[in-house]
């Protein structure tokens, strides 16, 4: 019998040979290089989108930056076109290229339709161009994750997440990016129910980011998105704000929990 040492060889041997190229499978059905894109998306940062009732909230976790680096010139979520933001997790090169291809469809569109694209046009749109890039030799997959927001034809909010190799799926609430988004989407499922209202969503949004980001405002950006109003992204003291608020109602639970147990 094999060792678990000369299995362990032979299975990154394996790996290997299959890994090099985008366009082989591996025995397995696998294409390594798109696991090895979700793997940059998970060592990025957090995002989570919450959908309401009439408004759909999306916060980003924010890492420490150089003190002389200018905070602007670091963005995380982006305006596709008046209608569509868009929030990445991932290569923020790579997200750079996917916006621009992005941003391009929508003009075009806009001069050949004389109407504005739908959210799931654009969503398809860049799934399709990320699926381009897991079938081609001499190219690599995009290493991001992005999560679009905005509203329907109807007046509803939406959001679309698209991942790496090409899928792109509707949602209601979703977080994306970072080692823990798995318990991220666990709080959310158990959190999310229909009709929020906007400050049930900015909370809900702001809990979740909690999970992964230390307290406080300074690791955290949340935009909020209105039909037919332009995107507001909270300033510090508004969003400091909701933070004391959710602080407060954590520790009045954990307070609760304590005190039902101590009876018992």
């Amino acid at each position: 019998r094999l060792g678990s040492g000369a299995r362990h060889r032979g299975q990154g041997a394996t790996m290997s040979r299959y890994d090099r190229a985008i366009t082989v499978f591996s025995p397995d059905g696998k294409l390594f290089q798109i696991d090895y894109a979700f793997e940059a998306v998970r060592k990025a940062t957090a995002v989570v989108a919450v959908k309401g009732a009439d408004a759909v909230v999306i916060g980003v976790e924010k890492k420490a930056i150089a003190k002389l680096q200018d905070p602007r010139t670091i963005r995380k979520i982006v305006k596709l076109d008046a209608h569509v933001t868009l929030a990445f997790a991932g290569l923020t090169a790579d997200a750079r290229v996917l916006v621009e291809k992005a941003r391009t469809e929508c003009q075009s569109y806009r001069l050949t339709c004389e109407d504005a694209p739908s959210l799931e046009y654009i969503a398809r749109f860049i799934a399709r161009t990320q699926q381009r890039y897991t079938q081609r030799g001499g190219v690599r997959p995009f290493g991001v994750s992005s999560i679009l927001a905005g509203f329907g034809k109807d007046g509803q909010p939406q959001i679309y997440q698209i991942d790496p190799s090409g899928n792109y799926f509707a949602w209601k609430a979703n977080a994306i990016g970072g080692r823990n988004f798995k318990p991220m989407k666990e709080f959310l499922e158990k959190e999310w129910v229909e009709g929020l209202t906007e400050g049930d969503s900015l909370k809900l949004t702001v809990k979740a980011l909690l999970e992964v980001v230390d307290s406080g405002t300074k690791n955290m950006e949340i935009v909020v998105l209105r039909k037919g109003q332009p995107m507001q992204t909270l300033d510090d003291d508004a969003l400091s704000a909701v933070v004391t608020e959710v602080e407060a109602e954590l520790e009045a639970a954990k307070a609760g929990t304590g005190t039902e147990e101590m009876k018992e």
